[in-house]
């Protein structure tokens, strides 16, 4: 698949200047990382610094990790890979790149949605795929689906993500999924028509340009909306949660989540590390840091969140995410989404 392709060069020369045989110095555990360092390293600190374990972070894109990890075969370093998207840990399970978490909490703390099959990822943190909008610009009364940004009524009013945003691919695969190519197909077809030249490639800058009345509303992760009003809480902005009608197919959840790689040198302080990340302690640092849902349901989310029983989620398996990302890839493309 053409998304798989790893391109060795550009790997070479983007992590070159990281001396690989340093990361297994000492009693250590090495983290691939596609979650960003700012909303990781606090935890990781924390971590470190309770155990006495060194933890050695290398950060990233999840895609181009899961590729540096096929690159470096047996070789690689990482001990574990965290990923901000469910689709790129099962991507690297369906490589081999992982291997079960023996882990007998891991049954009992984070539910079967959540985690692979084989138990070779599990889910940490969870984020509702939802609509931002400007508060003095929309009724949210008249909206009850995603798939109702696609119609006329919102042309020139909407900004989306752009068609390289892992959440655009793994939104529409959901979608795919529940209602069928014929769905997808018109939804990807008139957001791109309504948003236009309102294509953003980061989701803060898609909330942004709502508060500011740029435009209407947009589609990001739940998470950014709540950033933006701990920092301005007089913004006219608001969240709206869709598709909870009888028979809708539910809000759209993704998780980051956290694999114990195949070639890992030290299990018992990886599976240290996801104990830990498992805990109640580093659940609520991994969510709240980041104002996502704890996926252990022992730990409650930031009161500044809708609960997480006030909405139901879809129940299409987030494994299914790698399988449905190359065809709805291709379908952006074939589309002309930007």
């Amino acid at each position: 698949m053409p998304y798989l392709s790893i391109l060795l060069t550009f790997i070479i020369l983007s992590f070159g200047a990281i001396n690989v045989q340093d990361l297994y110095a000492g009693e250590s555990v090495v983290v691939y990382s596609g979650r960003a360092e700012r909303l990781i390293k606090p935890v990781l600190d924390h971590f470190e610094k309770t155990t006495g374990t060194k933890v050695q972070l290398l950060t990233a894109g999840s895609t181009e990790l899961v590729n540096r990890l096929r690159a470096e075969g047996t070789r690689t370093p990482a001990d574990v890979f965290i990923a901000n998207e469910a689709g790129a840990l099962e991507l690297a399970r369906g490589l081999h790149l992982l291997q079960p978490i023996t882990l007998p909490s891991v049954a009992t703390t984070i539910p079967g949605p959540f985690r692979a099959p084989d138990n070779s990822w599990i889910g940490l943190s969870g984020r509702i795929w939802m609509i931002v909008y400007n508060t003095k610009l929309v009724d949210p009364s008249t909206i009850h689906s995603l798939l109702d940004l696609a119609t006329p009524a919102w042309k020139g009013k909407l900004a989306i993500p752009s068609a390289n945003s892992e959440y655009l691919q793994d939104g529409a695969s959901i979608i795919l999924a529940a209602k069928g190519e014929k769905a997808v197909v018109a939804f990807l077809q008139g957001i791109r028509d309504n948003a236009g030249n309102e294509v953003y490639g980061k989701n803060r800058q898609i909330v942004d340009a709502v508060a500011k009345g740029k435009v209407a509303l947009g589609i990001v992760n739940h998470y950014y909306i709540f950033r933006h009003l701990a920092n301005d809480p007089e913004a006219p902005i608001a969240p709206l949660i869709t598709d909870q009608a009888e028979g809708d197919m539910g809000a759209i959840m993704n998780v980051a989540g956290i694999g114990l790689t195949a070639q890992t040198k030290h299990v018992s302080t990886a599976h240290q590390l996801i104990e830990f990340l498992m805990s109640p302690t580093g659940q609520e640092m991994f969510a709240h840091i980041n104002k996502e849902y704890p996926v252990n349901a022992k730990v409650t989310s930031d009161p500044e969140l809708p609960p997480s029983t006030s909405f139901r989620t879809s129940t299409i398996p987030l494994t299914r995410l790698a399988e449905l990302r190359e065809p709805i890839i291709q379908e952006i493309q074939r589309l002309g989404l930007r």
